[in-house]
């Protein structure tokens, strides 16, 4: 069994969206098996501190309640020497990788799925295009922020060409009622992750318009078969798309009411503008 890094005094979530914050809770709920301490950093000291007042993340993630451990921040000084795992969108990736390696991380994990609007590339792309020197991975998986938040059983898979940082991260989060598995295909599962969302808005508009479950159930597995295809055109592997990352987070996606995805499909089959649907939301979809 490979060695993981050296355990993090800190692991930092950067990023105070509901994906993020619920990681944060998890974390911070089983603080007494990693040992580390739990940040939650936000871009603005306000925005820390109403989290702090509130005990809970009533913009995105009402009524969970955070535990006593974990605290919010917006010091990016606490950034040094921890396992960072960034819960922005895909477009804020590139500012948190650079203040990652700027203030010295131990290393860095991507949550956010999809790819970058202005280049198209993956995360992976964007952390190589930034040399970054840090070890580097992606977390994804069929996850419901409020069902984690919740502690109710989920299973994810953290994707590294590094074993150590595997390890470390499964070290960090592999606790209570969320399992975390390993990969060595982060393309893979970066392609899962972002094609999946896709598929989740055809899906929703074919359950809009009323066209059955023959039609949801052949939109699922082409998508599954095409997601796989251009997985495989850019270097990941096939039994991926088998796995948690691929077939796991397409099914939940696309079929759980909680997607915000499927919900713009949804909206969309109304005859919904798609600027309102957003608006609407009031989260990244």
């Amino acid at each position: 069994m490979p060695a993981a890094l050296a355990a993090p005094s800190r692991i930092v979530i950067f990023g105070a969206g509901a994906w993020g914050t619920a990681v944060a809770i998890h974390a911070a709920k089983h603080q007494e098996k990693h040992r580390a301490s739990v940040v939650l950093l936000t871009r603005q000291a306000s925005v820390a501190a109403q989290l702090n007042t509130a005990r809970e993340n009533t913009a995105y993630l009402a009524g969970q309640a955070f535990p006593e451990e974990l605290i919010a921040s917006s010091d990016a000084a606490l950034l040094r020497g921890a396992l960072i795992l960034i819960a922005t969108p895909v477009a804020g990736l590139a500012t948190a990788l650079q203040a990652a390696q700027t203030q010295g991380a131990m290393a860095a994990v991507w949550l956010c799925k999809g790819l970058d609007a202005s280049s198209a590339q993956l995360p992976h792309e964007t952390a190589a295009a930034l040399n970054i020197n840090l070890p580097t991975g992606v977390l994804s998986g069929p996850s419901f922020a409020k069902e984690v938040a919740q502690g109710l059983p989920t299973a994810l898979t953290i994707a590294s060409h590094s074993d150590a940082l595997n390890l470390t991260l499964q070290t960090a989060l592999h606790h209570g009622a969320l399992r975390v598995y390993t990969s060595t295909d982060p393309v893979g599962v970066e392609v899962g992750g972002a094609v999946k969302n896709v598929m989740a808005i055809a899906t929703g508009i074919a359950d809009g318009l009323a066209l059955g479950l023959n039609a949801r159930a052949a939109l699922i597995t082409r998508g599954l078969a095409e997601m796989t295809r251009l997985g495989l055109a850019l270097g990941a592997r096939a039994e991926t798309f088998m796995g948690l990352s691929g077939l796991g987070d397409l099914v939940l996606t696309a079929t759980g009411d909680l997607s915000r995805n499927r919900q713009v499909g949804l909206l969309l089959a109304q005859g919904q503008a798609l600027p309102d649907i957003l608006q609407q939301l009031g989260h990244v979809a």
